[in-house]
């Protein structure tokens, strides 16, 4: 392929002291935790008073705006009874079917409390772990997978850390002529920082809203992508501001929320990827006639050390101080410079947008290829799952996300095989 823009410079050097392994970033998302309240409790409700209307079927608790319709008289309950004991007929109604009460809404608004999936005996306290024995319990965005079109991604909390930080979004639209075009975003939270975990689903919410609202519009692809990472930059930028002044003031070491983002565009003909931070894109041939290439530049330390020529790569990369990132999303970025490039493939492939928990164990461009099936580009939501299968079976030390986009755009609707 041949690059229509040229690789922009690394950025200046303000490394936020984070090794890659900790800058482990959901769902997003994309798939959120947002578990809603439940029931609201009715435990003060008075019990109705002994030859009260009942409402059978009904919960004591109405719809509001809903007029409920006069019932007739029933007998008096039982206490606490649920149902009578005689049936109409005993009383000369002649019928066969047992009169029904209402619930009584002090014991039927009480909750089940969550059961712990490792001892199945304690109790899920209200932070996530077992009162009994201290397991954490799953969360919404240990494990997220999402296909839309022919675009597909897959995100893991790994085997080493206690939640999940990354997150990811993905999207399809067309642009004003008709033709299609795919979206894939992906965001690693700083671990270093305060609330990394909701720093990466806002920056990449953020950022795929833009680009869908702006190519339909005829905003140029690369274009698109630099107002998207400024987006992304203010979302992330708006969680700072939530934090109340007088917490800023007693936990000053505290950074401010934090990311990295990394995205990509497929058009027809057109590639367009851009990025702050160490997440990456690859583009890997369908045929595999032509060698797989990364088609993004880390702001890093060890890339700095590269660019310079004061390491050679493999010299920098293993020093410790390799993954200490020097661009970032957050409101205590030194300086934001959004990277962006155009490439023109010559043939069809599949972009592969990833964070370092997967590119961490196959860093290479051949390496990732090698890792990938090669029906990727059929089946994208299947190649995803390998993927990811690939860097927990290398000991999953970091969150690991990758979305798959094939290239060339695919109609909208089209999916997995």
């Amino acid at each position: 392929m041949h690059p229509a823009a040229p690789h922009p410079t690394p950025a200046a050097p303000n490394a936020h002291a984070v090794p890659a392994s900790d800058a482990a970033s959901a769902g997003g998302p994309v798939h959120p935790a947002a578990a809603g309240p439940g029931p609201a409790a009715a435990a003060d409700r008075p019990a109705p008073p002994p030859g009260a209307p009942a409402r059978p079927g009904a919960a004591p608790t109405g719809v509001q705006g809903t007029s409920v319709p006069a019932q007739p008289a029933a007998p008096a309950a039982p206490s606490g009874g649920v149902r009578l004991d005689r049936r109409a007929s005993d009383e000369g109604g002649g019928g066969d079917d047992y009169t029904l009460q209402a619930p009584d809404p002090r014991v039927a608004a009480e909750p089940h409390p969550a059961v712990c999936v490792a001892c199945r005996a304690g109790r899920v306290d209200d932070d996530g772990y077992c009162e009994n024995c201290g397991h954490a319990q799953p969360r919404e965005r240990d494990h997220m997978e999402q296909e839309c079109g022919p675009v597909a991604a897959v995100s893991d909390r790994g085997l080493r850390h206690h939640r999940n930080e990354d997150a990811f979004a993905v999207g399809t639209t067309t642009l004003p002529d008709g033709s299609p075009v795919s979206v894939a975003v992906v965001c690693d939270g700083v671990s270093s920082a305060t609330r990394p975990d909701e720093a990466s689903l806002a920056a990449s919410r953020a950022a795929n809203a833009s680009l869908l609202d702006a190519l339909p519009r005829g905003t140029h692809p690369q274009q698109a992508m630099h107002e998207a990472i400024l987006a992304a930059s203010e979302a992330v930028n708006a969680l700072a501001d939530e934090q109340p002044a007088e917490a800023r003031e007693h936990a000053p070491q505290q950074n401010a929320p934090a990311c990295t983002i990394v995205g990509a565009v497929v058009t027809a003909g057109l590639l367009v990827v851009g990025w702050v931070g160490d997440s990456r894109v690859y583009w890997i041939p369908v045929d595999r006639s032509a060698p797989p290439a990364r088609l993004t530049e880390d702001d890093s330390w060890a890339a700095q050390m590269v660019a310079a020529g004061l390491m050679g790569e493999a010299e920098a990369y293993a020093d410790h101080r390799a993954h200490a990132i020097t661009g970032w999303l957050g409101a205590d970025a030194y300086e934001l410079e959004p990277h962006t490039a155009a490439f023109k493939p010559d043939r069809p492939g599949v972009v592969v947008v990833c964070t370092d928990g997967l590119w961490n164990y196959a860093e290479s461009a051949d390496e990732m290829a090698e890792a990938m099936p090669s029906d990727a580009a059929a089946r994208p939501l299947h190649a995803a799952r390998v993927l990811v299968g690939h860097a927990l079976d290398g000991g999953g030390h970091d969150n690991v996300t990758v979305a798959l986009v094939p290239f060339p755009a695919a109609p909208r609707g089209a999916g997995s095989a």
